[in-house]
């Protein structure tokens, strides 16, 4: 049942009387996703961190600050303490939402906002949540904090997805506090402010299905269509059913979102229903993973054992995601041969989306016949010696740029075995001219992402107070497909102890 209390006033300890009352962005706050009402969320402010020292900043993206609309001076100190969750944020009107979902493929019932609070929604059109700023009704046997480690990689991640344009959640800032809390081990509490246009799931809807609750379903189907999916109001697809069409709008935008994935190398980790994006974007980051041998059937996750969440099986998991959507929706769409139909366009826009990213990190603006084949070959390469996979693709873009080809090569154990690859591929290239496949490549191939050896490194600085590891990423994950001179040790190999992180769902 959903729980519907009335705002929780938190109580605000402050002997030294050093902490401020409450603090103001200075933004326009609109009703947004608090307007369906209190079956959907629970009102309740932050909690306090219990830390007899004040928080600090340990990392913050002014890109993200200009798209709120705030000022080039926003890190004040009451900003600071209303972001990390210790005073009211002016104007705001904080809540967890209620979600239900499938985890690991197990229905699990009833889950929730369990450590995030939405603070509201600005004029612009952006949501912004506290994630890690205290229990909430739906935090079951958690503490609703989130720990430095995970607050830092969520940060920077966000900021390197959007960097490498793929459609993403984002990430204003994180704050850090000496306040402890348990996980495999002591750590201290930190705050990520998440940005985005909606933070709503699959597991919102699979939540009041699952619940008989029609009413509910409905109306958060018309606000998500109303806001987001205009278009599906007026079709004349599906016999002008606007669920059907919603669902297949959000299948075509998830099949988008894989195939950005999967070019780029991305390990998500935890594809659960309640962490799939109605938006298709990519939505919590926990343990995830950029690739560094290419390996098909890596699994990032050290709590997924049976490897559902492999990186191979991203395409498949989506797909039955959005299956489960579609039950969801059904009392709805009223038709399950309506649903499935309007869940196959998956089934070719993933493949078509997939292989024209990939025929962009190749260097061709057009679809030729044997670009498939082309594909495949090099992935198999690679897969054959678990190459690395984002340096592979930089040099060979550098090649196509400077026409040495021997950094490519030595890459390779089999020098015959990509000396074959090779001549299919500068066969492709013949009526392409260098400089125009030399400049796709370098802008549809990274030099840099977020390896989990440099975010290690950052954040061990950062449990030291050293947050320079974290400014510097974060500058160069901004901008990826850039040269950054000095710069190479982070776009480098990982080193050997890198194979021995361990990343989970705690994190």
């Amino acid at each position: 049942m959903t729980p519907t209390s009335p705002l929780a006033e938190a109580t605000r300890t402050d002997p030294a009387g050093t902490r401020p009352e409450n603090a103001d962005l200075g933004l326009e706050w609109v009703e947004g996703f608090a307007a369906l009402g209190p079956r959907f969320f629970t009102e309740l402010r932050p909690t306090p961190l219990s830390s007899p020292t004040p928080p600090y900043w340990v990392g913050h993206s002014d890109q993200v600050a200009r798209e709120l609309g705030l000022p080039e001076d926003w890190r004040s100190d009451a900003l600071l303490e209303a972001l990390s969750g210790n005073v009211p944020l002016a104007g705001a009107r904080p809540l967890a939402s209620v979600y239900s979902g499938h985890q690991f493929g197990v229905w699990a019932g009833q889950l929730g906002d369990g450590r995030a609070i939405l603070l509201g929604e600005t004029a612009g059109g952006l949501e912004i949540q506290l994630k890690g700023a205290g229990r909430t009704p739906y935090s079951r046997m958690g503490d609703g904090r989130a720990v430095l480690r995970s607050s830092i990689r969520e940060f920077l991640c966000s900021e390197a997805m959007h960097g490498l344009g793929i459609p993403t959640t984002r990430a204003l800032c994180v704050t850090g506090s000496d306040a402890r809390v348990r996980r495999e081990e002591i750590e201290t509490a930190a705050v990520v402010t998440r940005v985005a246009p909606s933070f709503i799931r699959f597991g919102h809807f699979e939540h009041f299905a699952a619940n008989q609750q029609h009413a509910e379903l409905r109306a958060l189907a018309d606000y998500v269509i109303d806001r987001y999916y205009p278009a599906c109001r007026h079709t004349e697809r599906f016999g002008g059913n606007p669920y059907a069409a919603l669902l297949e709008a959000v299948a075509e935008r998830t099949a988008t979102l894989l195939a950005h994935w999967q070019a780029v190398g991305f390990c998500h980790g935890v594809m659960n229903t309640d962490n799939m994006s109605i938006l298709g974007l990519t939505i919590d980051y926990g343990p995830f993973q950029f690739l560094d041998g290419f390996d098909p059937r890596h699994i990032c996750n050290h709590s997924d054992t049976g490897g559902r969440y492999a990186f191979n099986q991203q395409p498949n998991v989506a797909y039955w995601n959005l299956f489960c959507l579609g039950q969801a929706l059904l009392p709805l769409i009223e038709d399950q041969e309506l649903a499935l139909a309007a869940l196959e366009p998956y089934k070719s826009a993933f493949p078509n989306a997939f292989e024209n990213r990939m025929r962009a990190k190749l260097g061709l603006a057009d679809a030729a016949d044997g670009d498939r084949q082309l594909i495949e070959d090099a992935l198999k390469l690679l897969a054959a010696e678990k190459t690395d996979y984002t340096i592979f693709w930089r040099r060979l873009a550098q090649y196509r740029a400077d026409g040495n080809i021997e950094p490519v090569r030595e890459l390779f154990i089999d020098r015959a075995g990509f000396d074959a690859w090779l001549l299919s591929f500068l066969e492709r290239h013949n009526q392409i001219p260098r400089e125009q496949a030399a400049e796709l490549m370098l802008r549809s191939n990274p030099k840099y992402v977020l390896r989990n050896h440099l975010g290690q490194q950052a954040i061990e600085a950062a449990g030291r107070k050293d947050f320079s590891g974290v400014a510097t990423l974060l500058g160069l994950l901004e901008s990826p497909f850039e040269e950054h001179p000095g710069a190479d040790a982070y776009a480098g190999f990982p080193p050997d102890w890198a194979s021995t992180i361990e990343i989970s769902c705690s994190s």
